[in-house]
């Protein structure tokens, strides 16, 4: 990051919101770096910026609409090299039991 100034004199970095609309602008911009992508791209992910009746979209100061986080995430994948879908979510969650309720019940 050896130029600190743009054209409009605010790096792309320090306000990323004043250059990018989507994230796969960020990550179609050949100026910047994959570390600089990814800071760009993991700063619009934090809760931070989560919309707080749909935490699914973020919406960050400057920009002019929400993004939705699932976009965002896919584009760090991307920078990853990993473009497949994140994984489904499990089966039926376990509950385990305790032994002492389980003896309980056989008993009364």
């Amino acid at each position: 990051m050896a130029n600190i100034n743009t054209d409009n004199g605010i790096h792309p970095l320090f306000h990323p919101a004043a250059h990018y609309d989507s994230p796969s602008e960020v990550l179609n911009d050949d100026t910047l770096s994959t570390p600089e992508k990814r800071i760009i791209l993991s700063s619009w992910a934090s809760d931070m910026y989560a919309v707080e009746s749909c935490p699914a979209l973020r919406e960050i100061p400057g920009m002019g609409h929400t993004i939705r986080l699932a976009d965002i995430l896919a584009a760090l994948r991307q920078l990853d090299g990993d473009d497949d879908d994140p994984p489904r979510g499990g089966g039926v969650p376990m509950r385990l039991r305790r032994p002492s309720a389980a003896a309980l019940r056989r008993y009364f």
